[in-house]
């Protein structure tokens, strides 16, 4: 088993930032040159990035294209971009910029019907963010906590024939309090396609965690604030897991 780990560059008004539990008052500015972060974190061995239009996520339409634009053009990483897609439009004008995936998430959860149009439309391209707090579904940039399980939408996903989900659990997103590994444990033992852990990564030793868990369909780790804080060296996150 190979997992990959993905850095994370989340943007505000072209900048890149982390927030704690998705909160914007939480808002930490760590750069306001997202290019020369994305081509650090290329140099240091990643071969995939993780970026959040964090200002597309609660206003519903993307809103830092040119920023995203710019790091697509700088580094021949791949690319999975999420926050306020919300039409073909916006997951085809991603496409059209060579983006290799799309996250689709608080539509992909209030329209079934239109999220397995696009899945049948554009297949392995897109990936659904599944985000949970307390187990439950999490939605709207996270805002909304929703009724449902977090197992029960992501049994709904297979059927729908999503390939590739992220999982984050936002209670630990960038607190560095480490990943919850009994959830994501119950989603890899619940689906069997591709799971991305994201949410609480700190230390080398949360990487070995998600290790021993032994699911194969974890398939890849999102790391931001360890990143940003120094608690996670890359280099050595990557020769870790590229080990296994």
């Amino acid at each position: 088993m190979t997992i990959q780990i993905i850095p994370a560059i989340d943007l505000m008004e072209g900048q890149c930032v982390r927030l704690t539990q998705g909160k914007k008052e939480s808002k930490v500015i760590y750069s306001s040159h997202p290019v020369e972060v994305a081509l650090k974190w290329e140099a240091m061995g990643a071969q995939r990035l993780h970026i959040v239009d964090l200002d597309g996520a609660f206003s519903g339409r993307p809103q830092n294209s040119n920023a995203i634009q710019d790091i697509r053009t700088a580094v021949s990483m791949k690319i999975e971009v999420g926050g306020g897609v919300r039409t073909p439009d916006d997951i085809r004008k991603y496409l059209d910029m060579e983006i290799d995936h799309v996250i689709l998430g608080t539509r992909a959860f209030q329209d079934r019907k239109w999220l397995k149009e696009q899945v049948d439309l554009f297949k392995d391209r897109i990936i659904v963010g599944l985000d949970a707090k307390g187990g439950m579904v999490a939605s709207q940039g996270w805002t909304v906590t929703e009724t449902m399980p977090a197992t029960d939408f992501a049994r709904e996903l297979v059927t729908i024939g999503v390939e590739s989900i992220i999982y984050t659990d936002i209670a630990r997103d960038g607190m560095l309090t480490g990943p919850n590994l009994s959830s994501l444990s119950r989603i890899a033992e619940t689906i069997d396609i591709d799971i991305i852990a994201s949410g609480g990564i700190h230390a080398i030793g949360d990487i070995e965690k998600i290790i021993a868990l032994q699911k194969p369909n974890i398939t890849g780790v999102i790391t931001g604030k360890a990143l940003y804080e120094k608690t996670l060296d890359l280099k050595e996150a990557i020769k870790l897991t590229s080990k296994q």
